[in-house]
């Protein structure tokens, strides 16, 4: 019989977490926008914190700014902070938008964001009018991003932040436009820009809510570097003002479905968020057919030899190196479940994975995977590495998935770890390499069996040897 086997944590204390605060998923889908700015209301911290994450990550620059927020800020509050820091940013960046993120301080004084950004938003018309200077400064999109960082997780930022942009940017549109929104969720460039190459290969027009893809992995040519520094890329306003003019939007991630919702039911955008990943095989078939519904494109010769070049690797590898080979996966809950389905196409066995966000539909994605297989999968909800490190350590694992923070695991062990997702801060390039569509599912079973070949196999192995 094959099932899921949901593992809740019974200890409060949460040991080497998984997650992360909301306000870095709302800051990472505010870099998406082309000229797009994100504004942390908090303290010096909460964006230092951050702009450390992203960069030992990407290896890039990152610009965030702080309404720093101190003492005295926790007894008056915090509207001046505001206030001055989105006219600081407006005068001296000119952005496009500025995302206006809250943080634990700032909600738990009860600051009223949405308030302050109104009343800030009439001082930059009246101060666009009064000074020639100043002209254009009213068309600054500044959007009230509510993450407070006591309740959620960085996947739910993500969320808010996306959802919050379609509510106060998308206007009503009655033209087709053609085009398909993507909601592609924390997935690194590498996979934003495989989505675009699968959308460009089909001539599918695309808005991409939002476009980290040249934001996180961009060239330096200081030639051509302005002032002030924008990266490039990125999702413009036009786009995202006339995302209800599209003929679908597909929702990579089940935690930022909010957004396709919100386009469904206020502009009649048909919404497509149920379905897993396009991670291997079916996945990537998944996201073909869904596509073919919403524009009845035709899928051409060049996207058919990347999903046989895929079953030519699996067919190479798979009963040879991977067949009944045990695997733990943990990270981000649409990523974790994707791999799960691709390793189990592979012929190996997903026998347990885990995550610390709360997804209420990651155990129910999870029982698809395992009736596919026909396997049993133990289900960890909510937890941390420290349960990761306990199970790998009581069970028999052959093959370990996640990010770097599982290296130590790595270390004591002996397991193979197979690094995807966020972070990965011990390896280079991996941010601009793709886990989704064919092409990345390749990529993913390259790495798996060089893994496999390492560490199980002698080098003078008669296998090695054919």
């Amino acid at each position: 019989m094959s099932g899921v086997n949901v593992l809740n944590r019974e200890r409060n204390l949460i040991v080497n977490p998984l997650k992360t605060c909301q306000p870095l998923g709302a800051m990472y889908a505010t870099i998406g926008v082309r000229r797009g700015i994100p504004l942390v209301h908090g303290s010096q911290g909460c964006s230092s914190f951050v702009r450390y994450h992203l960069a030992r990550h990407f290896r890039e620059p990152v610009e965030i700014a702080v309404s720093s927020l101190h003492e005295a800020a926790a007894v008056f509050g915090g509207r001046k902070n505001i206030n001055s820091s989105i006219k600081n940013i407006a005068i001296r960046y000119r952005p496009d938008l500025i995302g206006a993120i809250t943080t634990c301080s700032s909600e738990i004084i009860g600051d009223d964001v949405f308030g302050f950004v109104d009343t800030t938003n009439k001082e930059l018309k009246q101060m666009s009018e009064e000074n020639e200077e100043y002209k254009g400064l009213e068309d600054i999109k500044v959007i009230p991003i509510p993450t407070p960082s006591f309740v959620g997780t960085h996947y739910s930022g993500y969320g808010v932040a996306i959802n919050s942009m379609i509510q106060t940017v998308t206007q009503a549109n009655e033209d087709d436009n053609s085009k398909v929104n993507i909601i592609p969720g924390l997935l690194n460039p590498g996979d934003v820009k495989e989505l675009k190459h699968i959308m460009d290969t089909l001539s599918i027009s695309y808005t991409m809510l939002t476009d980290v893809s040249e934001a996180f992995d961009a060239p330096i040519r200081p030639s051509k570097q302005e002032r002030p520094f924008f990266p490039k890329g990125g999702v413009t306003i036009d786009e995202i003002t006339n995302a209800s003019a599209s003929r679908g939007t597909i929702s990579i991630c089940k935690y930022a479905k909010l957004g396709a919702e919100t386009l469904e039911k206020s502009h009649d955008v048909p919404a497509i968020t149920d379905d897993l990943p396009p991670i291997g095989i079916k996945g990537t078939d998944q996201f073909l057919r869904n596509l073919q519904t919403l524009t009845d494109c035709e899928i051409p010769e060049a996207i058919l030899d990347e999903r046989g070049l895929l079953i030519d690797l699996m067919a190479d590898v798979s009963a040879r190196y991977l067949f009944g080979r045990k695997v733990a996966i943990f990270g981000d809950p649409t990523q974790v479940t994707g791999l799960a389905r691709f390793v189990s196409e592979l012929g190996m066995e997903s026998v347990m994975v885990c995550t610390g966000a709360d997804e209420k539909s990651f155990p129910t994605d999870m029982e698809i995977v395992a009736k596919e297989a026909n396997s049993n999968i133990d289900v960890l909800m909510e937890q941390d590495l420290r349960s990761v490190e306990n199970y790998v350590k009581e069970n028999e694992i052959d093959v370990l998935m996640g990010n770097s923070d599982g290296r130590f695991i790595n270390y004591e062990t002996k397991i193979p770890l197979i690094r995807f997702g966020y972070p990965v801060y011990d390896r280079v390039g991996y941010h601009s390499q793709p886990i989704v569509g064919y092409r990345g599912a390749k990529r993913v079973a390259e790495m798996i069996t060089n893994e496999v070949l390492e560490r199980y196999y002698d080098e003078k192995h008669w296998k090695l040897q054919q």
